[in-house]
């Protein structure tokens, strides 16, 4: 099994720790290891030369000082922000060169997984049925919350199980939904958080580029025959793997292996809080902070000068890069409108 490590994203809903600059993925959020570190680890059940990190161009001396056993040539850069789709489908026409029936794995660097036996496990699980099935599996998480942050899958009957692990049926994805509806599939048990953790060969997978995405086909093709990734990626459609592939192939064809991990996307410090935090009312800091009175809030600084909070409650303070974030924890997940005034310099 490959396994390929998505490290492209900017991760600017964790301003100001991370920025287009330097996203989540390169950010010592959760431990003294960085978030692609703790991937890296965590993937370390397989050998080095078959573990592969895709980012952009721009972030490849992070990679390469953060990941120094990771070989040179399993760093895929690329040349411009195309989102998920072509990010995978490159990964996997390189693959595929060295070798066409090989299973990869994708996953994200900037993912929390507590549980990383069962990680493992569900991951080789996944692997048994794409080399046995052929099949596109993913492996989800149960809904913890109504999340309306994430993408959803449902699910239908079991169909039985793989070394011991559950193997279930595809329904549908369902986009991020409103509150009401996010409470609606808690609710239903038949609904589960999507993680965006494929396991396929990848021959299917580029099969499926070459059905629905003709176009990224094509451009990834040229590349694999030894054409310039930064002549022929950028052609590439900007889509989603979700939206490009997986929303259009045949759900029969598709299989779900539920998981409980330990997971997060850790896309808002109000989901760093809940998933590191003891407790709701417990306070979550980080670096030179002085926190008296307080419940249930946040403090993180890697500026030089302390942080003296008093009386705070269900809030966030961040101080990084010469600025500091304060607002409730609650309006963490929708910081647009501030980064606009602040890029447009209206504030």
């Amino acid at each position: 099994m490959k396994i390929v490590i998505l490290a492209g994203g900017a991760g600017t809903r964790l301003w100001p720790m991370s920025h287009s600059e330097k996203p989540k993925q390169f950010q010592k959020l959760i431990s003294d290891r960085t978030m692609i570190q703790e991937t890296y680890d965590r993937v370390s059940f397989v050998k080095p030369e078959d573990i592969y990190v895709c980012t952009n161009a721009q972030y490849e001396d992070f990679v390469r000082k953060q990941l120094p056993t990771l070989p040179p040539e399993n760093l895929i850069l690329e040349p411009s922000m195309q989102d998920t789709g072509p990010s995978i489908g490159l990964a996997a026409a390189l693959i595929a060169k060295k070798n066409p029936e090989a299973v990869m794995a994708v996953v994200y660097a900037d993912h929390l997984v507590q549980d990383t036996a069962e990680f493992e496990q569900k991951l080789y699980a996944a692997n048994r049925l794409a080399e046995e099935e052929n099949t596109l599996n993913i492996i989800e998480v149960k809904a913890k919350y109504p999340n309306t942050n994430l993408g959803y899958v449902k699910i239908g009957r079991m169909l039985g199980d793989q070394g011991g692990v559950e193997v279930y049926e595809f329904k549908a994805f369902k986009e991020k939904p409103d509150y009401e509806t996010a409470k609606r599939f808690l609710s239903s048990y038949s609904y589960l958080w999507n993680t965006g953790y494929y396991v396929w060969k990848v021959s299917t997978i580029l099969e499926e580029f070459k059905r629905y995405l003709p176009k990224t086909y094509e451009q990834l093709m040229a590349i694999q025959k030894g054409g310039s990734i930064s002549d022929h990626y950028p052609k590439c459609d900007k889509i989603s793997i979700d939206y490009g592939i997986m929303e259009k192939v045949d759900p029969t064809r598709v299989r779900i292996i539920p998981a409980d991990l330990g997971w997060s996307d850790i896309g808002t410090f109000a989901s760093l809080h809940e998933e590191l935090a003891e407790s709701p009312h417990s306070n979550l800091t980080k670096g030179d902070v002085l926190a008296v009175d307080c419940e249930g809030t946040l403090l993180y600084n890697e500026g030089t000068e302390k942080i003296a909070a008093f009386g705070l409650k269900d809030m966030v303070v961040v101080s990084a890069d010469g600025f500091t974030l304060i607002c409730p924890k609650e309006k963490s997940s929708d910081l647009k409108t501030l980064l606009k005034k602040l890029h447009d310099g209206t504030h």
